[in-house]
């Protein structure tokens, strides 16, 4: 799985293993996504080290002041609120380039992450590790993109596009959130559940991350997301 960005796509073309952890119909899906809503935006807001409570999150959710929070923090919680109604709202449309810079674009709304919406032309860093992502390229982009929605396993296809869209770091911010949701577009759409990093489990994800970054090897984050972080329900 060593040289492109998505090696562990033509991996998963050749084993295509990874069993679903969830069969719902796209409705249950739905009803699991809007009643954990605001669990998955404050596990997102904490990956992403927001200084928001629960309570916070769901006060920010239904529009209620908040006290002791910064702007940039309320603003990030607003458009994960508005990221999610934009996704369910569409689970019949293509995840392809143009959707996945709308992610980015409601993501980094209100100014809060420059050029949101847009592939960055900057090179950026990232914390924890020296490897650095190459400047993506729009065409390339687009392929791989194509590529992982030919995957016929959808809690694989979920993964896989996950951590291709984290690893490339496409934008200059929001990259986890965008990547997040884009795999939470495969997951309810196909009836396989929801996605999302529990918060106790926050710091063993962001190692096994920094450890794909530098190794482009996923069979460890993959398998690990898996285990860990596939939301259903029991029926």
């Amino acid at each position: 799985m060593r040289g492109g960005q998505c090696g562990w796509c033509e991996a998963a073309h050749r084993r295509n293993s990874i069993t679903p952890k969830y069969q719902l119909t796209r409705e249950q899906a739905v009803f699991l996504a809007k009643r954990n809503v605001v669990d998955y935006i404050y596990k997102s807001a904490k990956l992403e080290g927001l200084g928001v409570t629960y309570p916070d999150t769901a006060a920010i959710f239904v529009g209620a002041d908040v006290t002791g929070v910064k702007v940039a923090d309320v603003i990030a919680v607003n458009n994960l609120k508005h990221a999610w109604q934009f996704l369910l709202d569409t689970l019949d449309v293509p995840l392809d380039f143009a959707y996945m810079c709308r992610l980015n674009q409601i993501v980094g709304g209100d100014n809060l992450i420059y050029n949101a919406g847009y592939l960055r032309k900057l090179p950026v860093s990232i914390g924890g590790t020296s490897w650095r992502p190459d400047l993506p390229e729009e065409e390339s982009v687009k392929r791989e993109l194509n590529a992982l929605e030919q995957l016929p396993n959808a809690t694989e296809r979920a993964i896989a596009t996950m951590l291709y869209m984290i690893r490339g770091q496409f934008f200059l911010d929001g990259n986890k959130r965008t990547a997040m949701l884009a795999a939470n577009r495969v997951m309810i759409a196909s009836g396989q559940g929801v996605l999302s990093v529990p918060v106790e489990q926050t710091q063993a994800f962001a190692h096994l991350l920094v450890a794909f970054y530098e190794s482009n090897e996923p069979e460890e984050i993959s398998a690990f997301v898996y285990a860990q972080c596939i939301d259903g329900l029991a029926l």
